[in-house]
Parts: structure tokens; C-alpha cells; sequence
């Protein structure tokens, strides 16, 4: 299996359609057989992870799907729909480097091997089910670490991701290397404190963090 991703800018008065096809795509997701895990994406600016980060003029893909179909599934009508209605489209193929967690109680990204010497740009995703009784502080402390990965040296770009408007949210960023991901991760003061807040008030009901090498971009995010 390969992970895909894509994000479409869209015009604003394309929306409806937009939430319509979020509902709609699902039916052929669910029934390609080479698609392995799946998910329709809606985005933000990742700052605080509450409904006014949302952006109605982006949304996005995620699947891991066989190679050998990757072909075939890139001239979907799925796909050449989002891509006729786009003004700018991005898209990715990732190789996994390490994962920790699960995404909807999956394991959905196997370790590729052959990535394990990547010295090119990293992809990261993160995703988390917050419990709902800690949605406020959760929110509350969200600000400083948000800065902080905006402000990081080595980061590309970043957005939110999310699957629904609360409680199920994450990140996609690109990165220049992985050491760059690794100061962020490891030695940034507030990334750091986010970490010991989590273990202190147990916000996540999920989570997921995974590092991939990014082997193909096309567009830009």
C-alpha cells in the first residue's frame, strides 16, 4: 500500500457542493477494493481548532491504496471532479517512517522500509479524538504550540485537518527534513509542555502522529 493525499482550493460559492460531495464520494471510497483506509478531509488554518478555523475553500483526501491501482484511481471520477473544480490542487505520495497510534481504532499506515535513509522533505500527520469534556482546556492551551509550529525553522507549510468540526482534528505539515521535525517535536518548549499537559489531563480519547517521506508533490499546499 501507498498514502495519497490531495487538498483542493475551491471558489467560495462552491461550498455546498464542496459538504455534498464529502457525503456523496464516500459511497465509491467504501466499495474500491484497493483502497485499503480513507478519509475525507475538511481544513483550517490549525491555529485553534475550534469551527472558526474552518475554511470552507479547501478540502482534502487521504487513502492508502495499492501502487499497481494508483494509476487508475488518479483518473476516478472521484478524483477528476475535485481536480475540474479546483483553482489550485496539491497532492502527495508518502512512505511511511514511523507511526505511533491509531486513526478510527486502525492501524492504517505500514512502515516502508525503503524510507528509512530519507534525507528529503518530511510529510507529518497528527490526529486526535478529544474527549468531549476537554474540549475547553484542550482549546486553551492549543495558542502556544500553534506559534511555535508556525514560527519553526525548517517548516514548509501546515495546516488543520479535520474530520468533522469538533473533536476530531490534526495536523498536515511538510518539512524540510527530518531533523527539522525533530527540533519541533523534541526541543520546542511549547510542543514539550503540550506533551506533559497531555499526559496530565488525558485529553485524547485517539490519537495518532506519524512521520512520512514525501516522494512526490505536485501543486501547492
Amino acid at each position: 500500500m501507498i498514502t495519497r493525499i490531495y487538498f483542493w482550493k475551491i471558489p467560495r460559492r462552491r461550498a455546498l457542493w464542496a459538504i455534498a460531495r464529502m457525503a456523496l464520494d464516500r459511497r465509491y471510497l467504501k466499495r474500491n477494493s484497493a483502497i485499503g483506509f480513507w478519509k475525507l478531509l475538511g481544513t483550517g488554518k490549525g491555529e485553534t481548532f475550534t469551527p472558526r478555523d474552518a475554511d470552507a475553500t479547501r478540502w482534502g483526501l487521504l487513502v492508502t491504496i495499492r501502487e499497481v491501482e494508483l494509476k487508475r484511481f488518479e483518473n476516478s471520477r472521484v478524483i477528476r471532479r475535485w481536480n475540474q473544480r479546483a483553482t489550485s490542487n496539491f497532492s502527495g505520495t508518502l512512505r511511511a517512517i514511523s507511526v505511533h497510534g491509531t486513526w478510527s481504532n486502525k492501524s492504517p499506515f505500514a512502515i516502508d522500509e525503503s524510507a528509512s535513509n530519507w534525507t528529503g522533505p518530511i510529510a507529518a500527520i497528527t490526529r486526535a479524538r478529544i474527549k468531549t469534556r476537554k474540549n475547553l482546556i484542550f482549546w486553551r492551551s492549543v495558542p502556544p504550540v500553534t506559534t511555535a509550529l508556525h514560527q519553526s525553522d525548517g517548516l514548509v507549510n501546515a495546516i488543520g485537518i479535520g474530520e468533522a468540526p469538533l473533536g476530531l482534528q490534526g495536523t498536515f505539515s511538510i518539512w524540510r527534513d527530518a531533523k527539522a521535525v525533530r527540533e519541533f517535536a523534541y526541543r520546542g518548549a511549547a510542543h514539550q509542555a503540550a506533551i506533559a499537559a497531555t499526559a496530565r489531563e488525558a485529553w485524547y480519547a485517539e490519537e495518532l502522529f506519524a512521520r512520512f517521506a514525501l516522494v512526490d508533490q505536485r501543486g501547492a499546499l
